[in-house]
């Protein structure tokens, strides 16, 4: 689930989580979702938010949309969703030769490692997709610049991030960073 989070933005991944949970408990794949549903199991504060997470997901290949033969979705303001699981979803994006982040892919390659650590960070830290691509960067060495260009952000927006990384890990420098990065219970 960390990996597909870092695939997704914030709102996406949080409507992901919602939607997928409710189709477990449903014990089906797809379910009836409104906006002002999805609002509540997510506390997003509009509808705006909710309808460009949902188009997010249906372009991330994350959920489908499903139309129904002479329903009115428009009258009733609910929708049918199939949501995909993690690894569908992976499976789905390389039969269509999609690639919804370009810079993880270069940072993780074929590296287990890297996986296992994005799954650390992101899990037990709490970090967002963009605060663990920046962390993971450092563990590699790399400088503030180097970080901005890869990612294609700024070096202002790489300081942000570490910031907030340094916060959450609870420590001061990037040596402090890197070490607690590599050690083995990350």
């Amino acid at each position: 689930m960390a990996q597909l989070a870092l695939t997704h933005t914030l709102v996406e991944h949080l409507l992901y989580r919602a939607m997928l949970t409710e189709v477990t408990a449903a014990g089906t794949r797809a379910c009836t979702f409104s906006s002002r549903q999805l609002m509540a199991l997510t506390r997003l504060p509009n509808y705006s938010a909710v309808r460009r997470g949902v188009q997010g997901l249906i372009g991330k290949q994350s959920i489908e949309h499903y139309q129904v033969a002479g329903g009115d979705v428009a009258a009733t303001r609910e929708a049918i969703y199939l949501v995909y699981t993690p690894e569908e979803i992976f499976t789905r994006r390389r039969a269509a030769h999609f690639d919804t982040s370009p810079s993880m892919t270069h940072l993780l390659g074929e590296n287990l490692s890297f996986a296992h650590a994005i799954e650390r960070l992101a899990d037990r830290y709490d970090l967002s997709r963009r605060e663990t691509q920046v962390a993971l960067c450092c563990a590699q060495g790399l400088t503030n610049a180097e970080i901005g260009e890869r990612l294609f952000i700024s070096e202002q927006t790489v300081k942000f991030h570490l910031r907030h990384v340094y916060l959450k890990y609870g420590v001061r420098r990037r040596a402090e960073l890197i070490s607690r990065l590599l050690a083995p219970d990350g």
